[in-house]
């Protein structure tokens, strides 16, 4: 493990109680493994969420790029009810 450096947090007495159940059932050796675990967790959600949001940015920005003409809304409905008609009759 990197060096580590010590911190004291507070939390309510629901989640104190949680981590130590946690630890008394064997789940984890110790209250600060039981932290740690939850910082991986926060970690790779947050980078998760990075990547979908780079994800919908690159869409978007496609989107934008797209040399395509532009419908308008009759064109736009219109294709709509189209696509729609067709997974209608694909049943």
């Amino acid at each position: 493990m990197q060096s580590a450096e010590k911190i004291s947090i507070t939390m309510t007495p629901e989640m104190l109680r949680m981590i130590r159940e946690t630890v008394d059932a064997g789940e984890y050796a110790s209250t600060s493994e039981v932290v740690r675990d939850a910082m991986r967790v926060w970690q790779r959600e947050r980078q998760e969420h990075a990547e979908r949001l780079n994800a919908i940015r690159a869409r978007i920005r496609r989107s934008f790029e797209d040399p395509r003409p532009s419908l308008s809304a009759d064109e736009a409905e219109a294709e709509l009810r189209r696509f729609m008609n067709e997974q209608v009759n694909a049943v």
